[in-house]
């Protein structure tokens, strides 16, 4: 890759959390990350993202120190201008480290991080089939209703409908709640699919993490599945244009859904 930074600002996207389970395949890289058994964040790195890409088996799963690895890949930070950071990076195998080669300005630096046995990571069961509603907007706008709402708040309610108001995120809160209103035949907004109502609360602490992905990306794509369930999958450009995906998937908050009574553009897995 022929600059480490397109790398480390994906992955800063999903650094919320200290481990991740990385799976390499002949399509590329995907970066997992997961919390409270409620939200999961994927980064997606595709195979054409790098300047040269072998694997030669099926595929290969392990977990890695996400604070390491962000660590190592910012050990230049860009110190020298005009000159990115050309970065190499090979997996051998169960049990072996990943070892990271990087060179920057003439000066080249090897490190080999440890990799562990991979856990289990959840299953949604989030499928194209099951999406009820997609949106997909410029993330500017999305930007700009995060900024005005409330996130201090305990929960986030995302109201998706065919009908007026068509897209509302409102927050509540012990002070009071607030919210942002998209209509469908915005400027801001690129694709409209919903077929029903939907309305759901999720908690605020697990949809701030997919900040860190909105604030690089140039576009987010809402779905909700029948059962409620939401994925914001963000479009990222790197500076070399070529694109990148960070989805982050969250469960509804199920003590409010029962306190309430139950209150083609397409972007998929990439990989």
């Amino acid at each position: 890759m022929d600059n480490a930074k397109n790398l480390s600002n994906i992955l800063k996207a999903v650094h919320f959390k200290e481990m991740a389970i990385c799976f390499v395949s002949s399509n590329g890289l995907k970066v997992t990350v997961e919390d409270c058994k409620c939200v999961q964040a994927n980064a997606f790195v595709q195979a054409g993202v790098f300047k040269e890409f072998t694997f030669s088996k099926d595929s290969a799963t392990f977990k890695i120190n996400l604070n390491v690895l962000m660590d190592c890949l910012n050990i230049f930070a860009g110190n020298t201008p005009g000159s990115p950071t050309v970065l190499k990076m090979c997996y051998a195998g169960y049990g072996t480290p990943l070892v990271i080669t990087m060179e920057e300005g003439g000066v080249t630096t090897d490190c080999r991080i440890r990799t562990f046995e991979p856990d289990d990571t959840l299953d949604f069961n989030f499928t194209s089939a099951n999406v009820v509603n997609k949106i997909i907007l410029h993330s500017e706008c999305l930007r700009e209703a995060f900024q005005e709402l409330d996130l201090s708040n305990e929960s986030l309610e995302v109201l998706m409908s065919p009908d007026a108001p068509y897209l509302r995120l409102s927050t509540f809160g012990y002070i009071g709640s607030s919210h942002a209103d998209y209509p469908k035949d915005s400027d801001m907004v690129d694709c409209f699919e919903c077929r029903q109502t939907q309305s759901n609360r999720y908690k605020v602490a697990l949809i701030k993490p997919s900040t860190r992905a909105l604030h690089i990306s140039s576009k987010v794509s809402l779905r909700m599945d029948s059962r409620g369930f939401l994925s914001l999958q963000y479009m990222i450009k790197n500076d070399d244009g070529n694109v990148c995906f960070v989805e982050y998937l969250c469960g509804p908050d199920e003590d409010l859904a029962d306190e309430n009574g139950d209150a083609d553009q397409s972007w998929t897995d990439p990989t």
